[in-house]
C-alpha cells in the first residue's frame, strides 16, 4: 500500500496571510487551517480488490467544535463535500458519498485531526475508517459483495475541473477563508490588491491539487476508453466511463451509441439499472436502439432518429429528467422549427426546464 497527501503549493503570499498583525487574526488562522488542510488522502493499492482509494477533503476551520458530539449538524454539512472515491480491481470507478454515514463523517473527523496534529499513524487510522464504511456494505471483498452493488458505480462526476458535476467541488471546500478575506476586505483590514492576489493564489493552487488528483485517478483507468472518450463530446464523464469500461464485449457498441447520441449520455449510463435498454444499446443495431429510446422517452421514432442523424450541439450531457423534457418538446415540433445552432439549442435547453 502506497500512501499519499495531496496538499497546496506554498506561494509568497503564505507569510502575509498567515500574519495576524497584517491580515488580522481569524484570518490569519483561516489561512494558516487553508494551507495545512490536505486536498486529498490517496491510498494506492490499499487490498487486492482495490486499486485507489481518493478522499476528498474540504476546508475544516472548526475541527474541535466537530469532535463536540452535540455539533452534529456542523460534521453534517462538512460531510456534504467531502468525496470518497474507490477504483476497484477491474478499473471501475466508485462514488461511496451513500456510505459516509453521520458515524463515518464523525470518524472521519477524528482521523483528519490526528492528520493536522503530525500525530504517527493518521493514514492507517483514516484508511480504517473507510474499510469499515465498506465491510458494512459487503464491499470490502468484492466476490461477495450484495447485488446492489451497482448503486455505487459513479454516474454523474467528471475529471475535468471548473466543469458542471466534476469531481472537484471548489467552491464549497473553502467557504470560511473565502468569507473571511471578503470580511477583512470590508473593514479595510486588506486592500484590494492583496485580496485579488490571494484570490489568483487560491485559483492557483486548487488548480494544480486539482490535476494531481486527477492524473492520479487516470493513471488507475483504463487508458484505451479513457482515449476514446476524449475524442467525444462527453469528455472525462465518468458515468460514462463506467458504463463502457463495465462491459468489455459490448465496449464497442456502447461508443458507438455515445459517438452517434451525445446528449443521451447520461442516460446510457442510467441504463444499467434498465435490461430492455441496455440490452437494445449493446446490440449495435440502430434500429433497436432508436426504438428502446423512443419508447423510454416516450416520444416517436422520428423524433430520436433525427437527434441521431443531426446530434444537438451545446448542450453537454443533461441529466436524464431534463433530457426528457428536451425531447418531448422537440417531439412536440415539427423538425424545420428545431433550433439550428448551439446557442439556439443552449436556449432550447434552458426553456425545457420545467416551470
Amino acid at each position: 500500500m502506497d500512501f499519499q497527501p495531496i496538499t497546496v503549493d506554498a506561494f509568497p503570499i503564505d507569510e502575509q496571510l498567515t500574519d495576524a498583525g497584517a491580515v488580522g487574526p481569524e484570518t490569519a488562522h483561516l489561512a494558516r487551517v487553508y494551507l495545512d488542510t490536505p486536498r486529498a488522502l490517496v491510498w494506492r493499492n490499499p487490498s487486492s480488490d482495490w486499486r485507489l482509494f481518493v478522499l476528498l477533503v474540504p476546508l475544516a476551520s472548526r475541527l474541535s467544535l466537530m469532535r463536540n458530539p452535540i455539533f452534529g449538524a456542523l460534521v453534517r454539512d462538512w460531510g456534504l463535500s467531502v468525496r470518497f472515491l474507490g477504483i476497484d480491481a477491474h478499473a471501475r470507478v466508485f462514488d461511496f458519498r451513500r456510505l459516509l454515514t453521520d458515524t463515518t463523517l464523525r470518524k472521519l473527523v477524528d482521523a483528519l485531526t490526528v492528520w493536522l496534529s503530525r500525530e504517527p499513524g493518521h493514514a492507517n487510522e483514516a484508511l480504517d475508517v473507510l474499510f469499515a464504511a465498506l465491510a458494512d456494505s459487503m464491499l470490502t471483498i468484492l466476490e461477495e459483495r450484495r447485488p446492489d452493488w451497482p448503486q455505487h458505480l459513479a454516474r454523474t462526476l467528471r475529471l475535468e475541473t471548473n466543469a458542471a458535476d466534476s469531481l472537484f467541488d471548489r467552491q464549497a471546500r473553502y467557504p470560511d477563508f473565502l468569507a473571511s478575506l471578503r470580511g477583512a476586505l470590508k473593514d479595510d483590514t486588506i486592500d484590494l490588491e492583496l485580496y485579488g492576489r490571494a484570490l489568483r493564489a487560491i485559483d492557483l493552487r486548487e488548480e494544480s491539487a486539482e490535476r494531481r488528483v486527477a492524473a492520479l485517478v487516470e493513471s488507475t483507468l483504463d487508458g484505451a476508453t479513457l482515449d476514446a472518450l476524449r475524442r467525444l463530446r462527453t469528455g472525462l464523464h465518468l458515468g460514462c466511463y463506467n458504463w463502457v469500461v463495465d462491459s468489455p464485449r459490448h465496449a464497442a457498441q456502447r461508443i458507438y451509441a455515445l459517438t452517434r447520441l451525445p446528449l443521451l449520455a447520461q442516460a446510457f449510463v442510467d441504463s444499467i439499472d434498465q435490461p430492455e435498454l441496455a440490452r437494445a444499446l449493446d446490440s449495435g443495431q440502430d434500429r433497436a436502439i432508436v426504438a428502446a429510446l423512443a419508447q423510454r422517452f416516450h416520444v416517436s421514432e422520428n423524433t430520436v432518429r433525427a437527434v441521431w442523424h443531426r446530434p444537438p450541439e451545446g448542450m453537454g450531457v443533461p441529466p436524464t429528467w431534463h433530457l426528457s423534457h428536451i425531447l418531448q418538446r422537440l417531439d412536440a415540433l415539427a423538425q424545420r422549427d428545431w433550433p439550428r445552432d448551439a446557442p439556439g439549442w443552449q436556449d432550447f435547453a434552458q426553456r425545457a426546464v420545467p416551470g
